[in-house]
């Protein structure tokens, strides 16, 4: 494998860590449940909801419903139209959305759940000595003391010494 990385330039070794990121994890576990999920709306639709239609219509089992077009040509099959496959595709369609809407609504509400409690823990008070720091930086910036790299440079030291965590964010 070491050999096989040097003579592509690192393509192996850059795409190992682009496959290991959690993101891509992440996916991978998303494709796999979807996949169950899918399974289990499919054997609902087939096998809970459209039985019970298919009664009230009158005993009618949807994967049978069909209309048989007969063909033009001698001697061919007739062509058939499944229309209670189709009803049932569409059902489970209606299914999915659904449950995506309700968990999209879910993490939506989640969402700005969270960004309520990050504004409520926002508002912090800077200290004094903040303050008139970053007075002098500004004055010292206006009178051109400081070139556009040391007003950064000045910037970067008061918010990783004087500032807690949450502050710098801000």
């Amino acid at each position: 494998m070491s050999k096989l990385c040097t003579c592509c330039g690192g393509f192996c070794k850059e795409f190992k860590q682009f496959v290991l990121r959690g993101s891509i994890i992440d996916l991978a576990i998303g494709i796999i449940i979807g996949g169950a999920f899918t399974k289990v709306v499919e054997s609902l639709v087939n096998d809970i909801i459209t039985p019970p239609f298919g009664f009230l219509i009158g005993g009618v089992d949807f994967v049978n419903l069909t209309i048989q077009i007969n063909n033009f040509y001698a001697n061919s099959t007739p062509v058939v139209i499944r229309y209670g496959r189709f009803i049932q595709a569409l059902i489970y369609l209606v299914l999915v959305a659904f449950v995506i809407f309700l968990l999209m609504k879910l993490i939506n509400k989640l969402h700005n759940l969270a960004k309520k409690n990050k504004q409520e823990k926002g508002e912090i008070q800077v200290t004094e000595e903040v303050k008139v720091l970053r007075e002098i930086r500004d004055i010292l910036a206006e009178n051109g003391k400081l070139t556009n790299a040391e007003h950064i440079d000045i910037r970067k030291q008061i918010s990783t010494t004087y500032l807690t965590p949450i502050e710098r964010i801000h």
